[in-house]
């Protein structure tokens, strides 16, 4: 049986004195992006209004402008006096993400954005409409310090967290796009909001390792009178594994779905795929995310790229179903989610007997099983592929001056 080994390609891992992976929790210090309205409590955003001069009540009409009209344009705000409405709007809504540029695919159901941050770092996300949803996969760190070797995302390693308020301005921005229209795949049936209905922090970065600005940015999302009044259900965090933080996540009383990016269910390979498995083990990782089912009743995700002849093994499959069913029957469901290659690479998909065989190894044990989709794989957008490429960074430029 052949066992391929993970390994970068066309890139170096950053390494550590011993040689191991580098690991980045902490964010570099670089310039704070400017405070924002989603970055403050209900409470902290009367106390901001009060603080330019006005009466507290203008908190919520501001609120309901950005996250119901999605506007920050003062023009479109008459109910605000004209007097100092300028101000309250730049004091409380200053620009946080600029397009550099967008491509579609997939009959113009899917769009990916490249946007540039303050600082001039570049963030992606995707939106996809699917029959009866729209979703939003958005990014929650610019870069990524989890140094996973076949992710193109975290080979640059860690530029900075993302302010809360960057993290919500996506869904804005991207609301803002489908009431316009220009979110191609509207079905004559589907009368479906049109506005994003789900989210996924699978975009650019590692959730959990920038937990209190992520945990704010769903507050805003699910709060129903000063925020987007998003579905806590549809919202999907996902984490590589930092057990603590899965712990911590448990205890918020906010049922989002959980997921865990497994790729692997014995330590010997996850060391090598998943540098954070030297920290915390795969039997580690899975008690954490049983415990996240029994605390709020949200049945888990495992994530699980399918590698060739690298972890998709019929005993992987059989080892899988093994330690998921000694942690009780029905808290989990397994996506597996077939490689987004480079042609020729060391990383490349399964093929589709060799997926299929997986899928019926776990459902055959009881293990709910699921090949996902993947969208927009045509324009990078897929999972994985998020990285501002030299283009990228070539667009950002022409566009700042």
């Amino acid at each position: 049986m052949r066992q391929v080994r993970p390994r970068t390609e066309g890139w170096q891992q950053q390494k550590d004195e011993s040689g191991r992976p580098l690991l980045q929790f902490a964010s570099p210090k670089r310039g704070k992006p400017p405070v924002h309205l989603a970055d403050l409590t209900p409470e902290e955003r009367v106390a901001k209004v009060k603080e330019l001069g006005l009466p507290g009540f203008r908190a919520k009409q501001l609120a309901k402008h950005y996250f119901t009209h999605y506007t920050s344009d003062p023009a479109a705000m008459t109910d605000l006096p004209a007097e100092g409405r300028e101000e309250l709007v730049a004091g409380l809504l200053p620009p946080l993400l600029t397009e550099v540029r967008r491509l579609q695919t997939d009959g113009g159901d899917t769009i990916k954005f490249l946007w540039r941050l303050h600082d001039g770092a570049l963030v992606e996300s995707v939106l996809m409409r699917y029959p009866g949803r729209i979703t939003l996969c958005v990014s929650s760190q610019a870069g990524c310090g989890m140094n996973c070797p076949f992710c193109a995302t975290g080979q640059a390693g860690l530029t900075r967290n993302m302010s809360a308020a960057e993290i919500v301005d996506q869904i804005v921005r991207a609301n803002q796009v489908i009431a316009s229209g220009e979110l191609g795949g509207k079905k004559a049936d589907d009368h479906s909001a049109e506005r994003v209905s789900n989210i996924v922090f699978m975009g650019m970065g590692e959730p959990l390792a920038n937990y209190a600005r992520v945990m704010q940015a769903v507050r805003v999302m699910v709060d129903k009178k000063e925020g987007l009044g998003m579905s806590a259900r549809g919202i999907t965090v996902s984490t590589v594994g930092l057990v603590p933080a899965i712990r911590k996540l448990a205890a918020e009383d906010i049922p989002v779905t959980f997921a865990l990016s497994l790729h692997a269910p014995d330590d010997e390979l996850r060391d090598e795929l998943i540098p954070v498995n030297s920290r915390w083990k795969v039997d580690e990782a899975l008690d954490a995310a049983r415990a996240y089912f029994d605390a709020t009743g949200r049945r888990v995700s495992i994530e699980y790229a399918l590698i060739r002849d690298m972890n998709d093994h019929a005993w992987r499959a059989d080892l899988l179903a093994e330690k998921l069913n000694a942690r009780g029957k029905g808290w989990v469901h397994v996506n597996p989610i077939p490689l987004n290659p480079t042609p020729g690479s060391v990383w490349d998909a399964s093929e589709r007997s060799v997926q299929m065989e997986f899928v019926r190894r776990l459902n055959d044990a009881g293990v709910p099983t699921t090949i996902r989709d993947t969208r927009g794989k045509e324009i990078d957008g897929a999972c994985g592929q998020l990285v501002a490429t030299e283009d990228d960074q070539a667009a950002a430029a022409a566009t700042a001056g």
